[in-house]
């Protein structure tokens, strides 16, 4: 985590747990990560300065007026050979150095900046240069920019993360520095694009990202007793950065053909695997532009295309690519065209990829309606306050109708909690937002019924 331009700081519970928190049930709050702080800071400030005292007289301005009127007694600077990549590179370095941290070992590293040299590439992608004698980019985080407040909103991101089921959750990142899409021009709103090398940084992005999900998969399985790979097919549903329809439908073949190099026991002449067995010793790397690999994977994975993604895309085809919403319009494509009952229950995988490079695979699982039609709460009103507000059921249509313990002074308590007047179920109740005057029941000692609906949709 970076504040402003050249502080760097290592973050970690100084009280851990042995357990992934993600794995914990509610109430083991005891074992979650305590006391989290920075343990290492790092400062690097430029070689170079200008003496105020010297620069008052060379400006032309009274004695004092820079050193005593601003307190300053000297001004740093960067000459030309310095910028924001190479600041950061030199004080991760050292904190990594001093502090005899292995790049292994670093799950999320965060930019907090003002400095922008860059519209689409960040500075955390080129850190990660850092990283590649380790092999490790399965690192988190990103930059934050807002002038002087950067730096404040990475080190609170990062204390968020690492205090929460994300310290060792189950994502498959992959982060590398490329310059295979970016915008240096801050004049221009046009790119600088390496067409072959961005496709070839997606699909590598998307083998990293799964390999790493899988694994981590797998593991939380084996916790629970479960000895299997996880494969796409354990996906309801796939969706992903989309800048051109035609590549997500390459990516599903991609997800496919890593399953299929993954399963050394996948010799199946009926299945999906059928006619495949002539690529079982190809390499990933040597298959980003392999037509014929591209061309049998496309072929079997069609079905699964058609199950997994094929919905998710009607909001790219029909707009193109919008960059950094891009995924996420995938997601409402397919919460569109699926009801809730179809969804629920289902895990819908997840690609998110910015070029220069950085990306995920994370799943998100589809809950139930938290209240379903046709519900009466079981939970007694004994334990409410006077004066509180119930739910006393939801209708077929989702309409809730709620009422209200009686307050002391209305009557006997035990006289009202329980009864419920639908005649009055349409009386009209001011916004939550404004004060609420008690609405006058039929009897002092009855409780009100009041619906609430947010119309029929």
């Amino acid at each position: 985590m970076f504040t402003e331009k050249f502080h760097c700081v290592q973050l970690r519970p100084t009280s851990g747990y042995t357990t992934m928190p993600g794995s914990l049930p509610v109430n083991a709050e005891a074992c979650w990560p305590k006391d989290v702080g920075i343990v290492a800071l790092e400062i690097y400030f430029p070689s170079q300065y200008v003496d105020q005292a010297e620069l008052e007289k060379f400006d032309g301005v009274d004695a004092g007026k820079y050193t005593i009127g601003l307190g300053q007694s000297k001004m740093g600077f960067c000459s030309d050979r310095e910028d924001i990549n190479s600041l950061c590179l030199t004080v991760v370095q050292k904190l990594m150095e001093r502090n005899s941290l292995s790049y292994n070992c670093i799950g999320r590293l965060e930019v907090g900046t003002e400095t922008i040299i860059d519209k689409s590439k960040s500075v955390k992608t080129v850190l990660m240069q850092l990283f590649e004698e380790s092999g490790n980019t399965d690192v988190e985080g990103i930059d934050t920019t807002n002038a002087c407040y950067g730096g404040t909103a990475a080190l609170f991101n990062a204390i968020n993360w690492v205090e929460s089921s994300s310290w060792d959750g189950l994502r498959g990142t992959h982060m590398q520095h490329a310059y295979d899409f970016y915008k240096p021009d801050m004049v221009s709103e046009y790119p600088m694009v390496d067409g072959k090398l961005s496709i070839q940084c997606y699909l590598s992005a998307l083998d990293r990202c799964y390999t790493v999900y899988r694994k981590k998969i797998r593991a939380q399985w084996q916790k629970e007793g479960i000895d299997k790979d996880f494969t796409l097919n354990d996906f309801g549903f796939m969706i992903f950065h989309s800048p051109y329809c035609k590549l997500v439908q390459k990516s599903v073949a991609r997800l496919l053909l890593n399953d299929f190099l993954n399963d050394q026991t996948s010799i199946n002449e009926n299945g999906i695997y059928s006619g495949l067995e002539a690529f079982r010793d190809v390499k990933l790397e040597d298959t980003y532009f392999d037509r014929d690999v591209e061309k049998a994977f496309m072929k079997a994975s069609a079905e699964l295309f058609n199950q997994k993604t094929k919905a998710s895309l009607l909001v790219s085809n029909q707009n193109g690519n919008m960059y950094t919403p891009s995924v996420y319009g995938c997601l409402a494509s397919l919460l569109a065209q699926y009801s809730p009952q179809q969804l629920a229950g289902q895990r819908i995988g997840v690609f998110s990829y910015g070029s220069g490079f950085a990306a995920t695979l994370y799943s998100i699982k589809v809950s139930q309606d938290a209240t379903p039609a046709n519900y009466i709460p079981k939970s007694s009103v004994d334990d409410l306050y006077e004066g509180t507000w119930y739910l006393v059921r939801v209708d077929e249509k989702h309409r809730r109708t709620y009422a209200r313990r009686p307050v002391l002074g209305d009557g006997p308590l035990e006289a009202g909690v329980d009864v419920v007047h639908m005649g009055l179920a349409h009386e009209h109740i001011p916004s939550p937002a404004k004060k609420v005057p008690r609405i006058p029941g039929k009897a002092d000692s009855e409780a009100v019924a009041v619906s609430l609906s947010n119309g029929e949709h």
